[in-house]
């Protein structure tokens, strides 16, 4: 078809943060493809120079509103690794717990508000509380309850307090594992009808196959907190050796840089974990993953939603075991914070320290090198949308020249669906900077 397509879509709706599509297509031909991220970039980084490492989780918790508890987990991580310090298992099990709750508290927001308005054809959540007032009252009351949860465990869900370095300040008593407990055994109803909502609607159909990252593990266990890097490509590498991963550049379009590893793009978020870790979901995970026909691997990004979903199933039943585990086994005896010395301190060493942790976007990287005193020398971030920013690219790429024989309504609003399936975080995902010095 030899047809001409402008589309310019400023301030895409129904994501975090400002980000512009660009399309033209002339006489038949794509010419311009690109997802603008135009939000200056923050600096972290620089932030945190100087500044001690016990110091750290609480700044970069910053960074993201949604994926606070999230960034304050591969903090602490990146910095129990440069000091050298090992967290108990019941600290572990607790992080697990948390990183479940934040899991649940973004995807329901996503698959709900951002996503489900478009394939119920209305333009935001609004007219759905007049036409499927219930559903709405579902996410709300879902969305609650896991803030809650965050707050009974770590203080608040929003920038937590509790979490620290080689544990917690404070650990829930046994009444606060009793009503945890409770509300998320009272969420499965709420969980069986979502996953019903989902299973009546329908996706768009499209296809392109791509690298998806994420972390594997050689346990039985599905790995949000710990693990090796991996891809569907065959990569396997320690954490450690994160930049040959995310290899970021610059592009002169995006205030976020673009990452590739194996292939000109890859993707990382629920489906590239579900790609390479979908055996290890819970038994009732499965289920979900048979009745909504989800195989692996899958290389629709739409179906990134649904990989959410499994997700969420997942980490709904995997919290109800490690309540459960924990409940009456809690060892309130332990050391709250392991590591201390006879001053109650826990000693600091120069060191590098790495935390790869699995954020609801996907994979997200924290790098703290620190001096004798344990400041902080040199850091580094790198965020899950900015590694899916160049796959959201070559993805519309393909998907413009498929579609052509639609009107540019309708080409507009399936490009405006392709990003949103990757629930982008563009605030969190402008990281960039390019100096030129020129000598005077």
């Amino acid at each position: 078809m030899k047809k001409n397509v402008n589309i310019s879509v400023e301030y895409l709706t129904r994501v975090e943060g400002h980000g512009n599509i660009v399309i033209n297509v002339k006489e038949g031909k794509l010419d311009t493809c690109r997802l603008d991220i135009v939000e200056a970039p923050r600096f972290f980084e620089g932030m945190l120079r100087g500044r001690s490492i016990f110091e750290a989780q609480h700044i970069t918790s910053r960074i993201c509103g949604i994926c606070a508890c999230g960034h304050t987990l591969a903090s602490i991580q990146a910095a129990e690794d440069a000091l050298g310090i090992t967290p108990t298992e019941q600290t572990i099990k607790l992080r697990k717990l948390l990183l479940h709750y934040e899991m649940l508290d973004s995807h329901i927001l996503h698959i709900y508000l951002l996503v489900a308005p478009d394939l119920l054809g209305v333009k935001s959540f609004v007219p759905l509380i007049g036409s499927h007032n219930e559903v709405v009252r579902r996410a709300l009351r879902m969305k609650k309850t896991f803030n809650d949860l965050c707050d009974i465990l770590v203080g608040r869900h929003v920038h937590p307090i509790s979490a620290t370095v080689g544990g917690f300040t404070k650990l829930p008593n046994p009444k606060d594992l009793d009503a945890m407990l409770d509300m998320l055994k009272g969420m499965r109803p709420d969980m069986d009808a979502t996953v019903e909502l989902v299973t009546s609607l329908k996706f768009p159909e499209f296809e392109r196959d791509t690298e998806y990252v994420a972390l594997v593990s050689d346990s039985s266990e599905y790995p949000f907190l710990m693990g090796a890097i991996g891809s569907t490509d065959g990569v396997r590498m320690d954490k450690r050796d994160y930049k040959k991963i995310t290899n970021e550049f610059v592009v002169p379009h995006s205030s976020a840089k673009h990452a590739k590893l194996c292939r000109e793009s890859y993707a990382v978020g629920a489906l590239a974990r579900f790609n390479l870790n979908s055996e290890k979901l819970h038994p009732k995970a499965k289920e979900v993953v048979t009745a909504l026909g989800l195989k692996p691997k899958c290389i629709n990004p739409y179906l990134n939603t649904v990989a959410q979903l499994v997700e969420c199933v997942h980490c709904l039943e995997d919290a109800i075991s490690i309540l459960e585990d924990l409940k009456g086994n809690l060892n309130y005896n332990e050391e709250i914070v392991v590591g201390l010395n006879e001053h109650g301190r826990i000693p600091v060493r120069a060191g590098n320290g790495v935390g790869a942790v699995e954020v609801p976007r996907g994979i997200l990287f924290h790098n703290y090198e620190i001096d004798e005193k344990g400041i902080i020398r040199d850091a580094n971030c790198i965020i899950p949308t900015s590694q899916n920013t160049g796959n959201i690219e070559y993805d519309m790429m393909k998907l413009v020249p498929e579609i052509l024989d639609r009107t540019g309504e309708e080409i507009t609003l399936a490009i405006e669906m392709l990003v949103r399936s990757y629930d982008p975080c563009i605030s969190c995902s402008t990281h960039f900077l390019d100096i030129k010095f020129i000598n005077a």
